[in-house]
């Protein structure tokens, strides 16, 4: 008896489930697929700065290159207590024990900019006080999530506008969507580098004058993909 009713129950979920599919797909429907994207200025370009006493050969010490560089970015607007943080404080004590030789100590910072001009000025101040070993880690937009959200929408209204371009000319009217799929949405040039995707330019290669004349960075680029099935009535 009990095998009677599961064979039963069973025919009913899948007869159930034919019949859906079925309704699905035996009703006209126009699918389209749509992809829209844009460009963004990052605003947030974190560098990676790393001061050590072995560019100086130990003639000057973390804690007074740390100083230096300290108000040289003060001096151009930076916030340190918002925008600086120390990513790494080492020392080679290893070296030391087995070679017998001075300890040169080293602290690696990060620093957050909004926008090509501050992050240019910095890396000329820095040049000023001898500090060169700064990085590009990555560069960002903070609104993000909005544009990917604003994006999918505009892809929607692509993909219904192209529906109807395709009904129209059969006379023929689209009616409400029957199936959507986010199908994908990509982010290209979240910069991470030392070099990639960034240019400089310099007023003159004496440090003295070292001015940055303009700094561009790669816009990200954000691209939606979705596709749609429309009723055509």
């Amino acid at each position: 008896m009990k095998k009677i009713v599961l064979i039963i129950s069973i025919l009913i979920v899948s007869n159930f489930s034919y019949s859906q599919t079925k309704n699905f797909i035996d009703q006209p429907y126009v699918e389209t697929t749509a992809k829209v994207d844009t460009l963004l200025t990052p605003d947030r370009i974190f560098l990676s700065i790393l001061i050590t006493e072995k560019d100086t050969k130990g003639k000057i010490s973390v804690e007074e290159l740390e100083n230096k560089m300290a108000e040289k970015l003060k001096s151009i607007g930076i916030n340190l207590d918002k925008q600086l943080t120390l990513s790494d404080l080492s020392s080679n004590f290893k070296k030391y024990f087995l070679k017998q030789q001075d300890v040169l100590k080293s602290k690696s910072y990060s620093l957050a900019v909004y926008d090509a001009l501050t992050a240019g000025k910095v890396i000329a101040s820095l040049e000023e006080i001898n500090i060169s070993n700064v990085d590009l880690e990555r560069t960002e937009y903070s609104n993000i999530e909005k544009i990917k959200l604003n994006l999918k929408s505009k892809a929607i209204l692509k993909a219904k506008s192209q529906a109807e371009s395709l009904v129209v000319p059969l006379n023929q009217n689209l009616g409400t969507a029957i199936y959507i799929s986010d199908m994908n949405t990509r982010i290209a040039n979240m910069l991470q580098g030392k070099v990639a995707g960034v240019q400089f330019e310099y007023s003159s290669r004496d440090k003295k004058k070292f001015n940055p004349l303009a700094i561009e960075f790669e816009k990200i680029k954000i691209e939606s993909e979705i596709s749609v099935k429309f009723k055509i009535e």
